[in-house]
């Protein structure tokens, strides 16, 4: 199991190293995102003065993952002595497009914007365009330019490969399988793994959706829960439950468990944290494998992204950090509770080099 979870992984990274290239997944005339040659480790007058001021707005801010990744970017913040401005919209894309134009009417050295939606931002992002104010996206749906870098997940490889270990595990049954998908449109980071799961779905035409359920609210997993419910109810037949994002994952899994069909019925997801690897660990628990990242540290690549924006270093528009596969059996093979030792035992889901430049450690 070992060996073949190593070669999963290596694939996963492969194929997310793969979708940096421009040949492969990018725009005509935009470029991977990466640091400038030549950097030394003579740190950027604003930088050595301790006067970076830097603000992040988010749209989406209650969940496990989400307090994971601005944990991360106020953590990279203090090392490099940034000063941040957190506004959080709630979910509200209106509230976002206001906090966005009042965080640039501050003056900020730098703006992340942590998911988000263009056409709400699009006023934020040609006024912060227009101060010369450089702004880093997480999963906010806008086109890249010279002023513009967005960072993600590789959404189509992670999916991918997902879905390969569902089928893997599935074997046989492949050929006919019922299963249930929950998505909902309109988030980038679902629109992109749908991509996948629909050109999955063409070719493994034996496995039959036969119920799409899911919401995005302050309350995704009992409510997905909900919907679930009556979907397994209304189709006894179904296997799996494909849930590609651990607050629809653990809807997924509160859904089985209360029916009392985890012995036939298993859901594949995204996404980890303590809550998840909870779980996940649970004896009978129906989520399988997760594609999965450390929220903490992508939010450290986002402030060290920005923060190298801000020093100019920077070059290209677009970067996927890498995800890993995880199974339960692994999970509780190697008596993982938390994310502090998982870490310890997946080191590659820490990428300290990624957007580092030498000056960044003088100020450690």
């Amino acid at each position: 199991m070992t060996s073949i979870m190593n070669t999963i992984r290596k694939l996963t990274l492969g194929f997310a190293l793969a979708a940096a290239l421009p040949a492969v997944t990018l725009a005509q005339g935009v470029e991977p995102l990466k640091m400038k040659d030549g950097l030394t480790d003579a740190i950027p007058a604003k930088f050595a003065s301790k006067d970076v001021n830097v603000a992040v707005v988010r749209q989406l801010n209650a969940g496990d993952v989400y307090q994971q990744w601005i944990t991360g970017v106020q953590r990279e913040a203090d090392k490099l002595g940034v000063k941040l401005t957190v506004y959080n919209a709630d979910g509200d894309n209106a509230k976002q497009a206001l906090q966005l134009q009042q965080a640039i009417a501050t003056q900020p050295d730098g703006i992340i914007i942590g998911w988000g939606f263009g056409d709400s931002l699009r006023d934020g992002l040609s006024a912060a365009a227009a101060a010369n104010i450089p702004v880093t996206t997480y999963y906010v749906q806008v086109q890249p330019s010279p002023n513009i870098t967005t960072v993600d997940l590789g959404d189509g490889p992670s999916m991918g490969g997902l879905l390969e270990k569902m089928k893997s595990d599935l074997g046989d049954e492949i050929k006919k399988v019922d299963v249930i998908y929950v998505y909902v449109p309109g988030y980038q980071a679902l629109d992109n793994r749908d991509k996948v799961f629909k050109q999955f779905l063409k070719d493994n035409p034996g496995v039959n959706v036969v119920a799409t359920v899911g919401v995005v609210n302050a309350n995704t997993a009992a409510q997905t829960a909900d919907q679930a419910k009556a979907a397994l109810t209304a189709n006894p037949n179904v296997k799996v439950i494909v849930a590609p994002y651990d607050e629809f994952t653990k809807g997924a899994a509160l859904a089985i468990e209360e029916l009392g069909v985890q012995d036939r019925v298993k859901t594949y997801g995204m996404d980890i944290s303590d809550a998840d690897i909870s779980v996940m660990t649970k004896d009978k628990s129906p989520w399988t494998a997760t594609m999965a990242h450390d929220p903490a540290n992508v939010g450290a690549v986002v402030m060290r992204t920005n923060a190298a924006q801000i020093a100019g270093q920077t070059e290209g528009e677009i970067l996927s950090v890498a995800q890993v596969v995880i199974t339960a059996d692994e999970l509780r093979s190697k008596n993982i509770q938390n994310m502090t030792q998982l870490i310890e035992n997946i080191p590659s889901l820490q990428s300290p080099s990624l957007m580092h430049a030498p000056w960044m450690d003088k100020l450690k």
